[in-house]
């Protein structure tokens, strides 16, 4: 499985896997209707925000493997380990702060059970809540296990691309990237209109 640690658009890291967005797994045999219902609505998250919770927590899979990260070419390894540590701390940091926050919330989330049909509501925060636990878990593993940084030269053109402000090629770059890479719509992860 290959990870990514590259610009978009906007100039903002995004961290995502070769591997599409999946529906969070998780099997409670009680109020599975609810549950299902839960992980459909988790699923209209913002592509990069699912794409990067997700490439965190396939990060747990990899036990005892490092990871190979995929970057743009032309940048000296030292400051793209010293970003993505930067990135990575700030993540667990973000993460930890909405878990306590989404804690906070999650007992109120009980009130709307007196409404008629399953509580939707509970579901969908307790699914988001455990994949953003997921992903705190993978954070940490990923912060504590071993890199290797691969340098890539179409990650590095788009991201020239990206410098100089140059929409007209960003769709044949993302195209290139794509067939490269084997990942599928990785436009809705680097660039939306």
């Amino acid at each position: 499985m290959n990870f990514f640690f590259v610009r978009d658009h906007k100039g903002r890291y995004r961290y995502f896997s070769s591997e599409p967005p999946k529906p969070v797994d998780v099997n409670f045999s009680r109020a599975k209707e609810a549950w299902e219902l839960a992980k459909r609505k988790l699923m209209v998250l913002p592509r990069r925000t699912l794409c990067m919770e997700q490439a965190f927590e396939r990060a747990l899979r990899l036990k005892g493997a490092s990871l190979r990260i995929h970057h743009a070419s032309g940048l000296e390894e030292d400051k793209v380990r010293g970003r993505f540590s930067l990135f990575a701390q700030k993540q667990r940091m973000r993460h930890i702060v909405v878990l306590l926050a989404e804690a906070v919330v999650l007992p109120f989330t009980g009130f709307v059970a007196i409404l008629p049909g399953p509580n939707i509501v509970f579901y969908a925060l307790a699914l988001l809540m455990i994949t953003q636990w997921l992903a705190l878990r993978g954070i940490g593993r990923t912060l504590k296990s071993g890199h290797d940084f691969v340098p890539d030269d179409r990650l590095a053109a788009w991201e020239k691309a990206v410098e100089a402000g140059d929409e007209t090629r960003f769709a044949g770059l993302l195209e290139d990237i794509e067939r490269s890479h084997g990942i599928k719509d990785v436009r809705r992860i680097l660039w939306t209109r």
